[in-house]
């Protein structure tokens, strides 16, 4: 029990850290700025339902892919310790990751959908994320999966939440406190990418000793 727990907040945390709800939510009135309040309110629902599913179906069918592909596990944690660490560093400066932002040459406009891009992807579901919900549903049980799934879940319900109370929170936090959550998130994120790349290397030093002593 307490294994789990300790795994339910540890996953729910590093999806915490990499969707950055209130860095998100200044991004999310920025580039809905244009649209209505009722508007802006299916933007949000659309998006983190998008990227909900997205994430769900990489958690369901990470093993699947992993055996279509001939993966191995230590190869995910290694390249997508990398991908979570360079995502907190950029974090870490201040700055959102190329691979978590918006395009700035993209053409925001009224009639262009935003949900699903640049929204739901990159920024909501973007690789960084992608990695690090198959990282933690791909190594353990079920269970690990349907945690994975619900926390994932949970957060998109706390991200709703700051989506739709967007222009009254970037008051209140405002510029510097956004600021302050982008770098300890990037802390945070840093420090489970080098997790990550600790556990992979370890995993194929063990893979390939194993490999060895087969032959």
């Amino acid at each position: 029990m307490h294994d789990i727990t300790t795994m339910t907040i540890t996953v729910f945390m590093g999806f915490f850290a990499m969707m950055n709800p209130i860095a998100n939510t200044a991004v999310f009135v920025g580039i809905t700025g244009s649209q209505t309040p009722e508007q802006r309110k299916k933007t949000a629902f659309k998006a983190l339902t998008a990227a909900f599913f997205i994430i769900a179906t990489f958690c369901l069918l990470g093993k699947g892919i992993f055996e279509l592909f001939s993966i191995t596990l230590p190869a995910l944690r290694l390249s997508g310790g990398i991908l979570v660490f360079l995502v907190g560093y950029h974090m870490l400066q201040g700055d959102s990751s190329k691979m978590h932002s918006e395009s700035k040459s993209s053409d925001v406009s009224e009639e262009k959908d935003i949900s699903i891009s640049p929204l739901a992807l990159p920024i909501l579901a973007g690789p960084g994320t992608i990695a690090t919900a198959m990282n933690y549903s791909a190594s353990g049980s079920f269970l690990h999966t349907i945690i994975t799934i619900v926390a994932f879940a949970t957060l998109c319900l706390i991200t709703l939440v700051c989506f739709l109370y967007g222009p009254k929170l970037v008051d209140k936090v405002g510029e510097a406190g956004i600021t302050i959550t982008t770098r300890l998130m990037g802390l945070i994120l840093t420090v489970i990418g080098m997790q990550m790349l600790i556990q992979g290397v370890h995993d194929a030093f063990m893979l390939f000793n194993t490999t060895s002593l087969a032959k």
